[in-house]
This record gives C-alpha cells, structure tokens and sequence, in this order.
C-alpha cells in the first residue's frame, strides 16, 4: 500500500473484464430473456415441423391403427384410472422407430424431447408404466407389423415381384457365461447334492448336541453362533439344485422332441418309397427314438433365458441370441413376415416363412431368393414343389463363395438325367437369369438388418422368453415398415387412405 499504511508498496490491479461476456460493441441484436413470462399457455403443436416423424405417429395411431385388441383387455371398472392406450402406442412406436426402446429412456425423453412431450401431450408416464403396458399388450402389439403390412400394401408399396429371406442373430437378454452345458450340469449337480448331504448330516448333528444339553443348544443356534447360517446355506444350494435339474431336465426334452421329429420324418419318407400310409408306425417309431435320445454333453442351456441359445453372429462371435427371420419384398424393402427361432440354422424356416409372407399378404412371390444358410435336400425339394403348387421360382444358394470369388459360368450342353436337385439348383444359378435375380437378394434384405440394427438399435431384445423376443421382433418389423411408409407417402398418405 502506498502513503505508510502498509509494510510494502502495492500497485494497483488492473480489473479485468469476465471471460464470456461479450464486449460492448455498436451492434444491436435480437431480443433475448430467458425469464420471459409468457402471456398464452403454450402450444406443442407449434413446436414441431409439419412433416416431422411424430405427428405421422399421432395420425397413425388416432386415425389408422385399430386399437380394438388393447382396448378390448380393460375390463376391470374398479383401480385408478390408467394412462390412454393412445398414448402409451405412440411412445412406444415413436420409440421403436427412432431407437429409444427402453422404458427409463423413454421416461427421460417425456421430460427432454419436444417429440415425446408432443406425443404425450404433456404426460409423463413413469418407466413402471411404460414396460407393464408393453408386457401386457405384447401380442396386440406384434399386430401391428400385420396391421404395417397392410398399410404398405394399399398404398402399392408391396409388390410381390420378388422377396428375399434372410436371418439374423439378435443379442438375447441374457449373458452367454449364465449358460452351462449338459456334461457340466451332470457333474455340478452330482456336486451340489453332496454337499446338501454334508450341510444335511452336519445340521442333524448339531440338532443332536441340542437337544442333549440346553447349553449345547445355546452354542449351536446361538445368536452369536457361526452355525445359524446352515438352514440358510441348505436353502441357497437347494434351490440352485432345483435350477440345475430344471434345466437339465430342459435339455434332455429338447434332445428327445429333436430326436422324435427325426424319426418321424424318417418314417414318412420310408412309407412314401413303399407307397403306404401308417400313422401309428410314425408315431410309434417317434417315441422309441425320444426314448433312447441322450443329449450332447455339449448341449447348454441359460438360467437368465432358458429359450435363448450360444448362436454365431455374423461377425465370428458366440453370442447368447435368437434366430430373427424376415421375408423382405423387393419394391419398397418392406417386411411380408418375421419370426424368431430358437435354432441357429436357418435351413428349418424355409417353408414356414414364406407361408407366413403368403398368409400375410394373400399371394405369392414370383420369386424367392435364399442364401446357402436354406440349402438342404429337404429344402431344394420343398422349392421344386412350391414352384409346381404356387408358381414361386426359388433361388438357393448351394455355397458360399469366397471373397471376391466369381460364380462360374454354367456348363453347355443339357442338364444330365442322374442330376441331383443340389446340381440342378447350383447349374440354374450359373446361368445369365440366375445370375441377375440372386445379385439382387443382399440389395433387399441386407439393408432392412443394417436399419433395425442402427436406426432402430434393434441388436439386443430387451425382453426374454421366446414369445417375449418374437413380439419384439415383429414390433420392430412394425416400426421398420411404418418408417417406409412415411418416407414413401408420408402424413398425406395416411389422410388419403382414412378421407
């Protein structure tokens, strides 16, 4: 300080302007004041552009979708009143087709994001709420991938011309290390009941001393006693017993019902040679096959899923997942069927998928292309039948090729009479037809996996159980579809069709 009021002589600090604020400049700029009251309740319609993806979704819902088998489940009278179905489906499609499928995301997005505010008018349900509702009406909701195809097909966006199938791996909500093998559950189990039966002759002789002298009792069941943590130890290993037999017991009715589906088989295609007809015979060899089938000491099965299986995905990874199967139509890439299958191959869903895709749509393809994941002689002769009875000509891959491997040309010449149907269908791919139609399956279907899976963050099922994954599959079938249908036609799609 200066003038001897102070041991040292101070200069004054320069004050210096607060970083972040604007310097005064010759400038005038707009109005800004973030406590402004405003006059008129505010409107959320006047906070989302007119062709924006929610007001689709509201449309969609208020005006198209038939709600019937939601409604059609509140019967009770009684209980505080629930939030609208309306508007729990459209939170729950607006978040299926925009990637916020989980319901705490969805709660959050009530509060943060103008679309789901808009969709909700406001309301927040709570994330409770939000995943009892899915749960419930899951079936009603998987509907709606049927009620999304229709759509799609009155507005001309199905055409039929030519589809696709296709499967892929989708992340189970289940970990792979909650799986264990049939040999390790044999040996665990066998393991487990030894050491109930030590836990057993251990509590029995502590039971002894106690009943022999009260002072033994104290020190036995006494609070400060180590001892007191049997009955809970015997309970804890009792019911981790309980789980091992039921998925052991799991496992050896699927390795009975696989080897009984076999055998049936077999039988029937032994009876088709002979020319007779036996049902007992089938049947009868059927339970002789699934009374000796053993399983596979490699067999597992999870705790968390049960249904769910250890699948390679198609980045060389063991995941714990399920199969989901599509049929894709060529014209718009709009979904005609999806399923879920607990099998990894995809050579059992052949048949059943484009019977679904029939089902749904009322007709079928004039084309078929499947990869060599469907390639078996089962197969190649269900394609050559289709082809005679519905008139779809079917392209299936006999192998895979290598990278930046070239098909061969087909050999001249007519096609040998002792040729198999697996040469026929690898001769008939070889050729300039064949060629062109298959180059067009992973344009069609390969896409529609890459958007569920990016747009839709449709990788990992949120739900377990197979009837739980395949309603979330067709839910996000549903969504896929819808989102097509917006981009094709949008909002004035939909008034076209309901005006």
């Amino acid at each position: 300080m200066r003038g001897g009021d102070g041991l040292f002589d101070v200069e004054p600090v320069k004050k210096e302007r607060p970083q972040g604020r604007p310097a005064t400049v010759d400038k005038t700029f707009r109005a800004f004041d973030p406590h402004q009251v405003l006059l008129l309740p505010p409107s959320l319609d006047d906070w989302l552009p007119e062709d924006h993806l929610a007001r689709f979704v509201a449309d969609l819902v208020d005006d198209v979708l038939d709600l019937g088998p939601v409604l059609a489940d509140y019967t009770e009278k009684r209980g505080y009143p629930p939030y609208d179905p309306r508007l729990m489906v459209r939170l729950l499609i607006y978040g299926y087709t925009t990637g916020i499928r989980s319901s705490r995301a969805i709660e959050r997005k009530c509060a943060d994001d103008v679309a789901f505010r808009f969709l909700a008018a406001d309301q927040a349900p709570d994330f409770r709420s939000i995943a009892r509702f899915r749960r419930r009406h899951l079936d009603a909701l998987a509907d709606l991938f049927t009620q999304s195809l229709h759509l799609a097909m009155r507005l001309g966006m199905v055409k039929l011309g030519r589809v696709a199938v296709d499967g892929t791996k989708l992340q189970a909500s289940a970990s792979k290390h909650k799986a264990m093998s049939y040999g390790r559950l044999i040996t665990k189990e066998e393991q487990i009941e030894a050491e109930i039966a030590q836990l057993e002759a251990k509590a029995a002789a502590l039971l002894a001393d106690a009943e022999a002298t009260d002072t033994a009792e104290d020190q036995a069941f006494g609070a400060d006693g180590k001892d007191t943590d049997l009955p809970a130890e015997l309970d804890r290993r009792e019911k981790r017993l309980a789980r091992l037999q039921a998925a052991r017991a799991q496992i050896e009715a699927e390795a009975a019902e696989r080897a009984r589906r076999h055998a049936e088989e077999k039988e029937r295609r032994r009876q088709e040679r002979t020319g007779t007809s036996d049902e007992q015979a089938v049947t009868d060899a059927g339970d002789k096959a699934a009374d000796k089938a053993r399983p596979k000491p490699k067999a597992q099965a999870n705790f968390t899923d049960p249904t769910s299986r250890i699948m390679k995905n198609s980045d060389g990874a063991y995941i714990q997942a399920y199969n989901a199967q599509a049929v894709v139509d060529d014209k718009h890439q709009v979904i005609t069927a999806a399923d879920i299958t607990c099998n990894p191959s995809d050579a059992l869903n052949y048949t059943t998928m484009l019977d679904q895709s029939a089902h749904n749509t009322g007709a079928h393809p004039r084309q078929a292309l499947v990869d060599a994941g469907y390639c078996s002689e089962a197969n190649l002769e269900a394609a050559k039948e289709r082809q005679l009875a519905c008139g779809t000509d079917t392209f299936m891959a006999t192998g895979r090729l290598k990278h930046d491997e070239q098909v061969p040309p087909a050999p001249r010449g007519r096609i040998p009479k002792d040729a198999t149907l697996k040469e026929r269908m690898a001769r008939k791919l070889r050729t300039r037809p064949g060629k062109a139609a298959y180059s067009r399956r992973k344009a069609i279907v390969e896409p529609v996996f890459g958007q569920i899976m990016t747009c839709q963050n449709g990788r990992q099922l949120l739900l377990r159980g197979e009837n739980g994954a395949r309603g979330e599959w067709r839910l996000l079938a549903a969504c896929h579809n819808l989102r097509k249908i917006f981009r094709h036609a949008g909002t004035a799609g939909l008034t076209a069709l309901t005006g």
